[in-house]
Formats: C-alpha cells, structure tokens, sequence
C-alpha cells in the first residue's frame, strides 16, 4: 500500500514538472484538450468583467471536442448572485484552435498554447456595444500549477499590454468564488 501511494505521489510530481519542448502554441489537436480543467487565474482589460460578479469570470470544468469540430464547454459562473451551471457550444472557425460564440456580444476563442495534460491558455475577445474587452484564463489539470506555467500566463497577458494589475488568481476557489 505505502508503494502504490508512493507511486502516485511520484506521478503527481511528475506531471507538475514543466518541459518547454511539449508546448504547443499552433496546430492544436483538439482531442487532447478534451476532459477536466480548473481554473487558476484570469487576465482582462476589464477587470469589472472578471470581478466578483463579473459576466466573463467563467470556470470551465470541462470542455468536449463535439464532432463537426466545435468544443462544448461545460462551466459556471454568477449569474443574478447565484452560481449557475451552463453548457455552451463555440463553434470552430476556419482557423485552427479558433472558436466563435454569441455570448454577451461576440467573441473570439483562441487556444494560445498547451502541453494537453498539465495547463492551457485560452484567450478570447468579447465585443459589446462597440466595445472590446479581452481576456486570458490560465487553466490546469490540477487545482495548482507551478510557477512556470504561472510565469507562462504572466508572458501571455503581457503579449496583450496587460499587467498583474490587470490579472486575478483564483487557484483553489470553487466556482463562483
């Protein structure tokens, strides 16, 4: 019994450890970011909108590769100071790791990068009203990532003129938190 923990132990360590060669930032296989996810933290140039009670502080918990190629997002979010569960198709586009939605105006999905098993990035552009807002969530496998993904999300959201001012952790909140 006390091998199989150690063993599990050993593969948990494992899979945290953060190998720049895997990284993926074109030609997504999309399968493999089927399953569960965690959000650990949130970027945007609105905070308002990844606040508290924010329209785009949305937890993933899992995401599903749909057969015509769209991914169907299973997350939750506050709405009307309730946590709620939703279901939301985003329809693939003609570029790959590119996804549109009609939510709360219209928004662009993009997978930035990934390693498939322990984080990804994604990044989407919300245009309300003629105005846009633009948001990076940093996601894993696990409830916490290491500081080299964390440092990974830190690079990302700089790409986009953000800085930590304008990101939120969230590791080891619930949803709705």
């Amino acid at each position: 019994m006390a091998l199989l923990l150690l063993g599990l132990m050993l593969s948990l360590a494992l899979a945290q450890e953060f190998h720049p060669e895997e990284i993926v930032e074109q030609d997504f296989n999309m399968a493999r970011v089927e399953g569960p996810w965690f959000l650990i933290s949130l970027a945007s140039s609105n905070m308002t909108r990844i606040g508290v009670d924010g329209d785009l502080r949305l937890f993933i918990q899992s995401i599903e590769l749909l057969k015509n190629g769209s991914l169907l997002f299973n997350f939750r979010f506050m709405l009307q100071r309730e946590c709620v569960f939703i279901t939301v198709t985003c329809e693939k586009t003609q570029k790959n790791g590119e996804f549109s939605i009609a939510y709360e105006g219209e928004n662009k999905v993009l997978v930035l990068e990934t390693d498939y098993w322990v984080y990804l990035i994604l990044y989407m552009q919300n245009t309300r009203d003629g105005t846009k807002t633009q948001v990076l969530a940093l996601y894993g496998r696990t409830p916490v990532l290491g500081r080299p993904f964390l440092d990974r999300f830190k690079r990302a959201y700089s790409k986009y003129r953000m800085s930590p001012r304008n990101s939120i952790n969230l590791a080891q909140k619930g949803p709705c938190m």
